[in-house]
């Protein structure tokens, strides 16, 4: 890759974790309206990066484009959260179980290093941080069974799931300390049928603990936003 290569490829990177930072720290909620123009100024990039950055988070469930080419953070209806919910419930118990089937061939390094992570941010209090690694515990479980197809799917029905944290959200994570742990734990001793069963409690928690009864949504103001977009473009 020649030298321009490299500077888009990290650019388009960096601008993907500072988009997807200001998102699940409710910088810029779901709904919030994107455009190309504003995104390349922000970034001091060309408009061709950005429309890079764009379809991928598109591709990923992150972003939204719509007619007449307005991008969109996703922003998932009730009804949706609820039929994703339940495709993760015929999908999830499934795949702990048959994780667990073969669990002496797996290694769990990752695993175990990210629920550390986990609990690192609980206990700082930063949750934007902690609803974007307790959605990558699940991809991280799924990405286990070496099926491309489920990863890609899973990838998109957990983004849409944090952002309905992000939405909907009681107060709480979701995702209660020990229940991570647990699952892991059932799934390490290949105790398939208990490692199924806790994960349909855990969505089921995760179910519960999203009000979704009104529908207030954060107010969001695109200028802050970018400001502090720009603030951190050139930061790590």
């Amino acid at each position: 890759m020649d030298k321009i290569g490299m500077i888009r490829g990290q650019s388009e990177q960096l601008i993907r974790r500072r988009l997807l930072q200001a998102i699940f720290e409710q910088r810029m909620p779901p709904g919030a309206r994107l455009t190309e123009e504003s995104l390349a100024e922000t970034f001091n990039v060309s408009r061709t990066v950005i429309r890079q950055v764009i379809a991928r988070l598109a591709q990923d469930g992150i972003l939204v484009k719509g007619p007449g080419g307005a991008t969109h953070v996703a922003a998932p209806s009730k009804t949706e959260v609820r039929q994703i919910l339940a495709v993760r419930g015929m999908i999830e118990p499934e795949v702990v179980r048959s994780l667990a089937s073969r669990a002496s061939n797996l290694s769990f390094t990752d695993l175990t290093i990210h629920l550390d992570n986990e609990d690192k941010a609980r206990r700082a209090n930063d949750r934007g941080t902690l609803v974007r690694l307790t959605g990558e515990f699940h991809l991280l479980l799924v990405q286990l069974t070496k099926n491309a197809i489920l990863v890609r799917l899973m990838t998109e029905l957990q983004a849409l799931i944090c952002l309905a944290v992000l939405l909907y959200a009681n107060g709480g994570d979701a995702c209660p300390e020990d229940e991570h742990r647990r699952i892991i734990e059932a799934v390490k001793s290949e105790q398939g049928d208990l490692a199924a069963e806790l994960m349909l409690h855990h969505l089921y928690h995760i179910e519960k603990d999203l009000n979704l009864e009104d529908d207030d949504r954060p107010d969001v103001k695109m200028s802050s936003a970018l400001a502090w977009l720009s603030g951190g473009a050139n930061s790590s």
